[in-house]
């Protein structure tokens, strides 16, 4: 036979015309499920077997291709892929070679069904705004992928219906457990215990759902708001309003309640007046610091329910002719990577999000691997005030 050097594909008619060196053009009419039986013939003409695999079919190379290629059985390839000790040295060297030629690679649903695993762990986020949330997910890379499982990320724009629909496809695609951090308006716990029910491993992480016996990691968020509230009161702050975030959050709350216990314990009058409500955006700190404008009355400081509220209004009062921390002290939490960038620098709580994303990973290990039903735990993690010149007002009272 002459060789043959090239190929021209039809779609509408499944047609390859071949063109040898000597043999003229020779027109020739298959079927899709034929085209294996050619490709038992020219499966050593790489440039062609690759054109015939990019025209002619979208569909992924299965183990039964490679087997008829090179007529063996579907199970001893199968050994081969595996790497067995019974498999020939030379077959095991075709099959790999084959499998490599025709981009063969292992169907995840057969995998899943095979194993009982899909090797994949949901993770659903609140949002992508900030650089939170992708630290988080490095940390738990760090622990998953090493174990061979892949991270499918989904985040929920801060709403609860985008939250649910997020979980429910993840489910779908049978991912072996959730590490979750829920969204602001979350407040049905029923999904969360409809897993738990059906002892699909999950780990909370930072946002946690209320009234539910699941593992989790988190800080001390009343601590560090007791800290940082403290630390302002040091800098002679008597009068400091709280730029507060979403009632439905456990975690802001708990902040609420550091900033009310530290005015307590040092005597400072307790103010509703000075605790404004605000969202978890930069935009919503300029809308608190315009009300906090309109006061009759200045106060000396600020703590802001995260760093964004926080840059937000530092912003604001800056444009207004406010000098921080010389008239106004401000402390901010989670510590952005905008911290460092605005100026003054910010005096913010330092979160250990890498390492929150690894404790919530090894929580969800521990489940996936066990066969029995692994007892909740709870991991507090250390955080960190940063103090910088946004609060340092002493520095400037010498």
């Amino acid at each position: 036979m002459a060789k043959i050097w090239a190929i021209f594909f039809v779609c509408n008619s499944f047609s390859i015309k071949i063109v040898g060196n000597d043999c003229g053009n020779v027109p020739v009419k298959i079927l899709r499920e034929q085209f294996f039986k050619i490709e038992n013939n020219l499966y050593l003409c790489e440039h062609i077997k690759h054109t015939i695999q990019r025209k002619m079919s979208k569909q992924r190379t299965t183990i039964k291709d490679i087997a008829k290629a090179l007529n063996l059985s579907t199970s001893t390839v199968s050994r081969a892929l595996a790497d067995r000790w019974d498999v020939n040295p030379e077959t095991r060297k075709a099959v790999l070679e084959l499998a490599e030629r025709l981009q063969y690679f292992p169907n995840p649903f057969s995998l899943s069904l095979k194993h009982q695993q899909s090797f994949s762990v949901g993770v659903v986020i609140p949002e992508f705004i900030h650089s939170f949330f992708p630290e988080i997910i490095m940390g738990m890379q760090s622990v998953l992928e090493p174990k061979g499982y892949q991270l499918l990320i989904s985040q929920s724009n801060e709403s609860a219906d985008i939250e649910l629909r997020n979980l429910k496809a993840l489910e779908a695609k049978m991912v072996d457990g959730f590490l979750v951090s829920i969204t602001k308006e979350t407040k049905d716990m029923e999904y969360f215990k409809y897993l738990v029910d059906n002892h699909i491993p999950i780990v909370f992480f930072n946002r946690i759902g209320k009234d539910l016996h699941i593992s989790h990691v988190i800080i001390d968020d009343y601590k560090w708001a007791f800290l940082a509230v403290e630390h302002l009161i040091e800098q002679g702050c008597r009068r400091i309003v709280h730029l507060a975030g979403p009632e439905s959050l456990g975690i802001l709350q708990k902040r609420l309640y550091g900033y009310t216990d530290a005015l307590k314990k040092h005597g400072l009058p307790h103010d509703d007046k000075l605790i404004i409500p605000c969202g978890l955006l930069m935009e919503t700190g300029v809308v608190g610091a315009m009300k906090i404008l309109e006061m009759t009355e200045l106060p000396d400081g600020i703590f802001a329910v995260n760093d964004p509220v926080a840059i937000g209004a530092m912003k604001t009062l800056k444009e207004k002719g406010i000098k921080i921390p010389e008239d106004i002290a401000i402390v901010g939490f989670t510590e952005s990577n905008m911290a460092m960038i605005i100026e003054p620098n910010l005096t913010s709580v330092e979160q250990p999000t890498y390492e929150m994303g690894k404790a919530a990973a090894e929580l969800l290990l521990e489940q996936l691997s066990s066969n029995n039903e692994v007892p909740q735990r709870i991991i507090t993690l250390e955080a960190k005030l940063n103090i910088r010149e946004s609060s340092s007002r002493k520095s400037f009272n010498r």
